[in-house]
């Protein structure tokens, strides 16, 4: 009985100590609620151009790497054929 006694009175505490930490946040907040979630949405919305931005970086980069994987294949494949000529 007493170990459950003290859990309840750990569980009280932790309540208390997050309500006491959520007014303290309230209180001391530097800007309003309506300048935060702007400032929050703002900084949403330069997180998805970035990403938007890298994404389209790594697909030109795919894109020209397998441009160069394709002229690579092509040389070496002429290389070939030159090659087989000169040994037939």
């Amino acid at each position: 009985m007493a170990n459950n006694d003290n859990g309840a009175s750990i569980l009280v505490a932790f309540i208390a100590g997050a309500a006491v930490g959520a007014a303290v946040a309230l209180l001391f907040a530097p800007a309003t609620g309506e300048e935060t979630r702007e400032y929050l949405g703002q900084r949403a919305r330069e997180g998805r151009d970035r990403a938007a931005d890298a994404a389209r970086q790594g697909r030109e980069l795919k894109n020209q790497r397998d441009n160069v994987t394709t002229a690579f294949d092509r040389a070496r494949q002429q290389f070939q054929n030159a090659g087989e000529e000169q040994d037939a």
